[in-house]
């Protein structure tokens, strides 16, 4: 029996940066839902205990479930784990698809739909793995390393904005500040990919999976350290087509019946970083793998918009190291191979 369909009581929990907001729902009364909402911090966490025992349930014997929020859930979810409490982390696409068409829209309404989610389908649902200390690390480092982007990225367009201006005003002392900041975090992101490709080679595996994921082309470095975090050096993930659906970039079928028949659509939800970075790199691909660059074209000759092209490109990215990483071979002998063949 699946350890999940074992518990009594089940705990939906929306995680925001501050808060948690949990909806408890008992085997018994599928209609009634207990609320907390608490402060997402240890302190929060062990007011989360005491909450339970007052609704005349033991922690040991719920099961909790959230949706997947990057950073934010990281501390609730070593506590939990710590505690020895059963919980899963679930793409919010896919709960939002499983319970169809609701109303009302906050964090405690999220809260309660979640935990109905994980009672319906508490029979499928896998325990989640807690990331390895140095996945945390990469996680924590990928994070920081967006953050000083964020911030070149201000200051470069703050740049142009002073280089007008200083023919009038003449301080060129403004233009040569920001010029400075603008090489300082430049060194901070390339220390940061430093450290990320160092920790990345200290452990064998790591090496091993990052290794095969960076020989498909247009995954870099950065796409590389995202795609072992996002899918817990791939144990998290089934196939390409599930990660698809957790990035964003699975295309859906829109129609009903036999009149209508929408175009198909990626989802609005989805991790929009990593969605990001597989665009640039199914750009990247478009130019240097003549296969890709072929499908491209073929594409656009057939009236496909390049942002659905590119779309279809980075599914066939993330399908390619999914195959890789199953078979354990680097893409380009596999493709060369099969060139030959």
């Amino acid at each position: 029996m699946n350890r999940f369909s074992k518990k009594k009581h089940f705990i939906g929990v929306d995680i925001s940066k501050a808060v948690l907001d949990l909806a408890l729902l008992s085997e018994g009364d599928c209609n009634s839902f207990t609320e907390l909402r608490t402060a997402n911090s240890i302190v929060g966490f062990t007011g989360i205990e005491e909450w339970v025992r007052k609704q005349g349930v033991e922690l040991k014997d719920c099961a909790f479930c959230m949706e997947h929020t990057g950073t934010y859930g990281l501390l609730f979810y070593a506590w939990l784990a710590q505690t020895g409490v059963l919980f899963c982390v679930e793409s919010g696409l896919h709960i939002k698809r499983s319970l169809g068409m609701t109303r009302g829209k906050n964090d405690a309404v999220d809260a309660r739909r979640i935990s109905d989610y994980l009672f319906t389908h508490r029979g499928k649902l896998k325990p989640f793995e807690m990331p390895s200390p140095l996945l945390v690390k990469i996680k924590q480092l990928l994070t920081y390393r967006e953050q000083m982007v964020r911030i070149r990225t201000s200051l470069k367009n703050s740049l142009k904005s002073h280089k007008q201006y200083r023919a009038i005003s003449g301080l060129d002392n403004i233009v040569a500040q920001i010029n400075e900041q603008v090489d300082r975090q430049d060194q901070i992101i390339k220390d940061v990919k430093q450290q990320i490709t160092d920790i990345i080679d200290s452990d064998e595996e790591l090496q091993q999976n990052y290794r095969l994921i960076s020989s498909v082309k247009g995954i870099g470095a950065i796409i590389g350290a995202f795609m072992l975090v996002s899918t817990n050096n791939f144990t998290s993930f089934e196939n390409g087509r599930k990660y698809a659906c957790y990035a964003g970039i699975a295309p859906f079928e829109f129609s009903s019946g036999t009149s209508i028949r929408g175009k198909t659509r990626t989802s609005k939800f989805g991790n929009k970083t990593i969605k990001t970075l597989l665009n640039n790199g199914a750009n990247s691909a478009i130019r240097y793998d003549k296969q890709i660059k072929k499908y491209y074209e073929r594409k656009r000759g057939e009236g496909k918009e390049h942002k659905v092209v590119v779309n279809a490109v980075c599914c066939k990215l993330v399908n390619r190291i999914f195959a890789v990483i199953k078979r354990q071979t680097p893409y380009v002998e596999v493709y060369e191979q099969n060139f030959i063949n």
